[in-house]
């Protein structure tokens, strides 16, 4: 009988599928080899936590409430860009420079933005027509983003729930979290279903809620948990469970695939949401960064700045997620799980 009484958080969620995994086992060399690759980092000042991505986002980095509803239409939209050819990804080109990925979305949102496009505003969005959409993500290439019709869904979607909940404003849902980031982690679940990012494995449900937690992140990281980004519980957030940060995890060797799933991978085989093998692999991808944070210590850490943070998985799954980008290379020999789906 399928277990649906007590839905595990992400953190919980991840050491139970952690537990059951079949082809996906966690390495505690691997996770050791990460921790002192991260410490070494810090020490010799090339990773700086306190960045937190946006310093390389096309985004404009004011600290007021309009960066609040950039970072939600941005995240609303944060999911599936891979394509099968390593070459071949979704890009756009904003300033003379030219964005892959994630990164060529946020450029495609400010790029709408200087247009004149008030992207960023529900009212506007909830409308948009699947013409426009396509024209403000088209990618460089001249090709649609993926899963277009689903993006104009839940632009929609989200902004409809905005302006019927919330006032018009993300900010107000941002309010209601009393600083709490797994109140405001509840709140988006809750609220908007396309961040509803849930699984189901030996009959039990659990969550993963990637686009949730990075919403969360990204507004703590802007804000430099300051302001609006002020969180008493931002260090009880997991990382963020996609299909490139696994990628890291594996050249480290703090996770291994059994013989069968690594053969599938290397076969370009595209999973369905929901398939064992994906809920194995974020899942335990979670439960390594958990790994990773307690063998680095929870101590606080000094980064040289006006605030000492402590290392917590979201700034694990930053030094992963942007070790990936910087050795995109080196990593390309090693297959990732493809799914297209609205969640990652």
């Amino acid at each position: 009988m399928l277990d649906t009484s007590s839905k595990m958080n992400p953190k919980d969620s991840a050491a139970f599928i952690s537990s059951v995994a079949v082809d996906v086992k966690i390495n505690s060399n691997g996770i050791k080899k990460v921790a002192s690759e991260i410490a070494r980092a810090i020490q010799t000042k090339e990773f700086k936590p306190t960045n937190m991505m946006l310093h390389s986002y096309p985004l404009p980095a004011s600290e007021d409430a309009s960066s609040i509803d950039w970072l939600f239409v941005a995240d609303s939209l944060n999911f599936s860009f891979w394509s099968l050819q390593e070459d071949s990804h979704y890009s756009v080109e904003l300033h003379g420079v030219k964005y892959t990925g994630y990164m060529a979305l946020c450029a495609a949102i400010t790029k709408a933005l200087e247009a004149g496009l008030p992207i960023t505003s529900p009212k506007y969005y909830s409308n948009i027509s699947l013409e426009e959409v396509n024209k403000i993500f088209l990618s460089s290439t001249g090709e649609p983003i993926p899963l277009l019709e689903e993006r104009c869904r839940i632009l929609h979607e989200c902004g409809r729930i905005l302006d019927e909940k919330f006032e018009g404003s993300f900010l107000n849902c941002l309010k209601q979290s009393n600083r709490s980031a797994q109140k405001l982690v509840d709140l988006i679940v809750t609220n908007f279903p396309s961040f509803r990012d849930e699984a189901v494995i030996e009959n039990q449900t659990v969550s993963l809620y990637k686009r949730a937690q990075i919403l969360v992140a990204d507004i703590w990281g802007l804000f430099k948990g300051k302001g609006f980004g002020s969180f008493d519980d931002i260090d009880t957030i997991t990382m963020f469970a996609d299909y490139r940060v696994p990628q890291s995890l594996v050249y480290f060797g703090a996770l291994e695939y059994s013989e069968k799933l690594t053969k599938v991978l290397a076969m370009n085989h595209e999973f369905k949401n929901g398939d064992r093998e994906e809920v194995e692999i974020r899942g335990c991808s979670i439960h390594a960064v958990e790994l990773i944070r307690e063998e680095l210590g929870s101590h606080a850490i000094n980064f040289n700045t006006e605030t000492t943070f402590t290392l917590n998985s979201a700034m694990i799954d930053y030094f992963l997620w942007e070790f990936r980008r910087r050795f995109a290379r080196e990593l390309s020999s090693i297959p990732y799980h493809k799914v297209r789906c609205i969640y990652y």
